[in-house]
């Protein structure tokens, strides 16, 4: 029977950076993975150029039960300490809108630099995980020993890159609890969604309770996506949204004083200045009246209707588990230590990245986090 220091299991982001990680530290390393290669989910972040970090995280762009779970790995390992890490592997990386650093030569180079840091390790591919066992303080994975395991299994979703529930199963096996994975980052359904504004971009507000998210939104033929929708899909949309299509302007100002300089004008050729056509003619329902013969109550409606359009909870819906971005739920961190990633349950066994319930926002955050979260599991092993 193989015995090894560490047994790793998933080859993504979190699951590469904690090989490297134990492996600097002297120890030996097995890395088991369901694929046919490692690092699927890395070479199609950032449209393949590999959103490597972003410089804003922080605990405040985190979700799950408990976002302060990131605080330990993250001062552990920063957006900082990751670019250091970058130059230090001649990646070269731009800054593509304030804080959020992608790669010039796409992600590939730094799959490259992981699996370089991963020198020594012995991966398995295609290697489904029976069972798990652990035996006087050994843990026993498809025959192999181990005295500390990690699971680093991600989410289930982005069905198309081969992803598994395996971290769930293992993790419950030692008494851990799961928070009902969904969707997240991923478009919003609206019932009864007007299917003809698909196609449209906009810069737009959405709120959720007390939180709100700017951002560009996109109308698609099922309800609305692009990264707006993506943000606030990290947020429980159970009570509705309210959407602001035109964020920044008093629209019931510039009604008012239109109906009062510009009367044969039509609202829809007035929100034209600041929305696409087709919004303005929708927000109006294609009124063909000169403003000046539109009441100022009706004025105010419409107005409302551009900055606080109102979507019910029963009528939106997460869009599907599948072709989201990652997982919003998982294990949950209440039995997990922040400062090592280690199991409160089960000592030597250890989690990272996406399988623990911390979500990231859009940008490079969930990339971050498995930086972070697999640089310190691997660093306590």
């Amino acid at each position: 029977m193989k015995k090894f220091d560490v047994i790793i299991i998933g080859a993504g982001a979190a699951g590469l950076m904690a090989a490297g990680t134990a492996i600097r530290r002297g120890r030996s390393v097995a890395v088991l993975d369901l694929g046919p290669k490692p690092g699927r989910k890395v070479m199609a972040s950032g449209g393949g150029k590999c959103n490597i970090t972003n410089t804003a995280a922080s605990r405040d762009r985190y979700f799950g039960k408990n976002p302060d779970f990131v605080r330990g790995a993250l001062s552990r390992m920063s957006a900082y300490d990751i670019l250091d890490w970058a130059k230090s592997h001649n990646i070269e990386v731009y800054e593509k809108t304030p804080g959020r650093y992608f790669c010039y030569n796409g992600a590939a180079v730094v799959l490259n630099a992981l699996m370089h840091d991963a020198t020594g390790a012995q991966f398995f591919y295609n290697t489904e995980i029976s069972n798990i066992q652990k035996k006087d303080n050994v843990f026993i994975v498809n025959g192999m020993e181990s005295k500390s395991v990690i699971l680093a299994t991600g989410g289930i979703s982005f069905a198309t890159l081969g992803v598994s529930d395996t971290g769930y199963k293992i993790a419950k096996s030692f008494g851990h609890k799961i928070v009902p994975p969904r969707p997240g980052l991923c478009a919003l359904s609206i019932a009864n969604w007007d299917s003809n504004l698909s196609g449209v971009s906009i810069p737009a507000k959405i709120t959720i309770g007390k939180n709100t998210v700017s951002d560009s939104l996109l109308f698609t033929h099922f309800g609305i996506g692009g990264p707006l929708a993506y943000r606030a899909s990290l947020y429980d949309i159970q009570d509705g949204i309210k959407i602001n299509l035109c964020p920044g302007v008093d629209l019931i100002t510039v009604l008012k004083k239109a109906k009062q300089k510009n009367g044969r004008r039509t609202i829809a050729n007035i929100l034209s200045a600041y929305m696409p056509v087709r919004v303005a003619k929708w927000i109006a329902h294609d009124d063909t009246r000169n403003i000046a013969d539109i009441r100022d109550s009706e004025l105010i409606k419409i107005a409302q209707n551009a900055t606080e359009l109102f979507i019910p909870g029963n009528k939106i819906k997460y869009h599907s588990l599948p072709s989201a971005e990652v997982t919003h739920g998982g294990i949950d961190t209440h039995d997990i230590s922040s400062k090592t990633m280690e199991s409160k349950l089960c000592p030597g066994l250890f989690f990272a990245g996406e399988v623990i319930d911390i979500t990231g926002d859009l940008g490079g955050f969930n990339l971050q986090w498995a930086w972070a979260s697999g640089f310190v599991a691997g660093e306590n092993t």
